[in-house]
């Protein structure tokens, strides 16, 4: 066989999981409830969010907050300091995409 199948978890509680890290990428899992965060960051290489549910609060480099729906899909440079909640009564979820993998990444 040469695809490799990976699964990610259904919760209705916070979840933060990673489900794939080789040399090309990475991608992780999450589900915050309402009022979850996770904890204030730098990005660890070049990041792509995909929202499947749910409304993501956002706010980079210090910038003022924006609100995406499900269905969104933003992109974020490598090196910015980032801040994601979920301010809304839904559960959100999303993936994180990241490319090329974080153990390429070097800040200069």
């Amino acid at each position: 066989m040469l695809e490799k199948q990976f699964n990610f978890a259904k919760s209705a509680k916070k979840l933060v999981e990673k489900i794939l890290e080789d040399d090309h990428a990475g991608i992780n899992h999450m589900i915050l409830p309402k009022g979850d965060a996770l904890p204030e960051h730098y990005t660890n290489s070049n990041v792509y969010m995909i929202i499947i549910n749910g409304t993501m609060t956002l706010q980079l480099a210090g910038q003022e907050e924006h609100n995406y729906p499900e269905g969104s899909i933003i992109t974020i440079p490598f090196n910015i300091k980032m801040n994601v909640s979920n301010r809304h009564d839904e559960l959100l979820e999303f993936f994180v995409v990241k490319a090329p993998s974080p153990k390429t990444m070097r800040i200069s």
